[in-house]
């Protein structure tokens, strides 16, 4: 049945079995991965987690069907927001693939123009209004003038770091990790980097790892270290959840 809503020439009132429920298969020499299951599962059945699902996904047709259909849907649908054109236009001026930027607009803010955020950033691509101001934009609210500020920002970003980090796709990790958090915590991690022998230029296992130390007072207290103190997990994971969305908008959606 829930097929049906995908292909709707499919017959489903011909039966061709007894009824039967869908269940999950483990391998017999598994025996704490079914444990772990079924625990999961009881957990989750009684908290009315899965009712909340079942109903959403099993019992309310009428908007799968509307999900299905959406231009955006990634059965139905070409495109991957409203702002797309918008999208394309700036990451021309970066010289990145659009769907690249599209990642971080949607991480920044589920492609929503109209959000905020408690420190202040807004729009699209949630941006602070000393950033607007920088670059002489003052209406962040309009979704075409929060884009190009964002890409402005990257560009002035990438620029900053094309001296040290040659290579253009390490960079562009770099270039994300200071979009979320800053320019100077992410040059911190890189002096800490090449102070302790690794490869300041590597951003995976490299300066990824040295920015996560920065809450643990050996390497937030270090001299070298400018902007001091933080809790640098939220970028880490910001970059990686971005370039992951990325690959899956690759696959997804013709550049």
């Amino acid at each position: 049945m829930v097929n049906a809503l995908y292909y709707p020439n499919l017959d489903i009132s011909t039966v061709v079995s007894l009824p039967q429920q869908i269940a999950w298969a483990v391998r017999k020499n598994s025996p704490e991965l079914l444990a772990a299951v079924n625990s999961w599962l009881k957990d989750v059945k009684r908290s009315g987690v899965h009712k909340v699902i079942y109903n959403k996904y099993f019992d309310s047709p009428r908007l799968s069907l509307a999900r299905i259909k959406s231009e955006y849907s990634s059965l139905a649908g070409a495109n991957l927001s409203p702002f797309d054109t918008q999208l394309k236009k700036g990451a021309e001026q970066i010289g990145w693939d659009w769907r690249l930027i599209a990642s971080v607009a949607y991480q920044e803010s589920n492609f929503d123009p109209k959000v905020k955020s408690w420190a202040g950033a807004i729009g699209l691509m949630q941006v602070m209004p000393e950033t607007g101001n920088y670059f002489k934009v003052t209406n962040l609210w309009d979704p075409e003038q929060n884009i190009k500020v964002g890409i402005k920002f990257l560009k002035f970003l990438d620029k900053r770091w094309e001296a040290t980090v040659p290579d253009p796709v390490e960079r562009m990790k770099f270039v994300l990790a200071s979009y979320n958090v800053g320019l100077s915590h992410v040059k911190d991690a890189q002096k800490l980097t090449q102070k302790y022998g690794k490869d300041p230029t590597v951003w995976d296992g490299n300066v990824e790892y040295y920015l996560s130390q920065k809450s643990d007072p050996k390497y937030f207290r270090d001299p070298i270290v400018k902007v001091g103190y933080c809790r640098c997990d939220g970028p880490i994971r910001y970059v990686k959840e971005v370039l992951q969305r990325y690959e899956e908008y690759k696959l997804r959606i013709i550049a």
